[in-house]
């Protein structure tokens, strides 16, 4: 079977849930906990120049909702509403169904001594058996907690003998390796606590052979993804060549997946068994440099020809579009880009950038791309959007904003 680019694209955009319509009414749990099933991950990241990652992917497929919907689900737990989300790095730092954290055993495993420090932990083996104590003393506690009650304890075997850094890194390791994990975020610090004390038991206490948990993954990632190369699968859930390959191998021949030829692509694809081809190009967002359609750069250049860096570590002189940038995704395709910042204190949506891709009608571009923005501020509670100087496409959207 042979998928012309556009195909390709429109099965992507379906797959990652852009061309259904918005909710009528509030988003609530159930909505997204169907989103979650969809794109597994929301990932997680500190920068909150426009608003935190993990909370864009919903409002661009479910439009203006309220957050506290997203942070219950996440961080808090309750017989009437029990937690639906958990912390893991299941494509980076991320937040999936808390029935999936089983699915990851192997790599807990693998990250035995932390991802990354691994020489701290393995030096502080005293201290992590420390913290560990400590945490279920306290409950839910930061990295600087925790440290505070060790340097407090008797001297002993406890006392303050390590590097102040240590207790941050050993509990990081110990949060890779399982033990702990996020029972809840305040101002987005982590507060851990144990995983069983987070987790239902049942949760806790399953274990999902290796093959079966790749298997299960490699899957996933191919439903969110619609049709991808084995590159794209792989990246979804940050999975290695030698697991993935005898896996989607396995899935094409019980007829899960069908190896397909998409235009332009050197690789070969696979598309999801089942995955309706839609005729028509829909969705419309602003997508967070985090979003899951876009998380893998080279995915998208193969998509969309649209060439995405982000631009944080780049030095101001030097950045082409700006610090935080988000592509305009207007009827199934990536057609500008602007550059957002939250500002508080005035009370609005900084465009401080705006760019049209080459080739694009920049009027019918700005107009769409102002009432999207017009959605973004008010759910951040912004009452005005104000547009700076910076691009080709700043003009036009003045004058569509007013």
């Amino acid at each position: 079977m042979r998928l012309t680019i556009g195909q390709a694209r429109r099965v992507a955009i379906a797959a990652q849930g852009f061309a259904e319509p918005k909710p009528v009414g509030p988003v609530t749990r159930a909505h997204l906990r169907r989103l979650v099933a969809r794109i597994q991950v929301l990932q997680l990241d500190s920068v909150s120049v426009a608003v935190r990652a993990h909370y864009a992917p919903v409002f661009s497929r479910l439009g203006p909702y309220d957050r506290s919907v997203l942070e219950k689900a996440a961080w808090s737990h309750s017989a009437k509403s029990p937690r639906l989300l958990v912390e893991y790095w299941a494509h980076e730092a991320a937040l999936m169904a808390v029935d999936d954290w089983p699915l990851l055993r192997w790599r807990m495993r693998e990250y035995a001594d932390g991802r990354w420090g691994k020489e701290i932990v393995r030096k502080n083996r005293q201290l992590a058996e420390d913290i560990v104590v400590a945490v279920a003393e306290l409950g839910p506690s930061t990295a600087g907690q925790i440290e505070a009650h060790l340097e407090s304890e008797p001297r002993g075997h406890k006392g303050p003998w390590w590097d102040r850094s240590d207790t941050k890194w050993v509990s990081e390791a110990l949060f890779a390796s399982g033990v702990l994990t996020t029972a809840t975020r305040v101002g987005f610090a982590r507060h851990y606590d144990l995983s069983e004390r987070v987790l239902p038991p049942e949760v806790f206490s399953r274990e999902v052979d290796d093959d079966v948990a790749v298997r299960e993954l490699v899957l996933r990632a191919s439903t969110a993804l619609g049709v991808a190369t084995e590159t794209d699968i792989r990246d979804y859930f940050r999975l290695g060549a030698r697991q993935a390959k005898p896996v989607i191998a396995d899935l094409v021949a019980e007829g899960h997946l069908e190896a397909v030829e998409v235009e332009g692509w050197s690789a070969p694809a696979y598309l999801r068994a089942g995955q309706v081809i839609p005729r028509v190009d829909r969705g419309t967002a602003l997508v967070c440099p985090f979003d899951p359609l876009i998380f893998f750069r080279p995915r998208v250049e193969r998509l969309f020809d649209f060439h995405y860096r982000i631009e944080i570590y780049v030095p101001e002189a030097k950045r082409q579009f700006g610090y935080y940038v988000w592509p305009f995704l207007l009827d199934g395709r990536l057609v500008g880009r602007v550059d957002l910042k939250a500002e508080r204190v005035r009370s609005a949506l900084h465009v401080v950038g705006a760019f049209a891709e080459p080739g694009q009608n920049a009027r019918g571009v700005a107009a769409a791309l102002a009432g999207e923005l017009r959605s973004m501020a008010s759910w951040l509670g912004l009452s005005d959007v104000i547009v700076g100087e910076r691009g080709d496409l700043v003009g036009e959207l003045q004058a569509a904003l007013r």
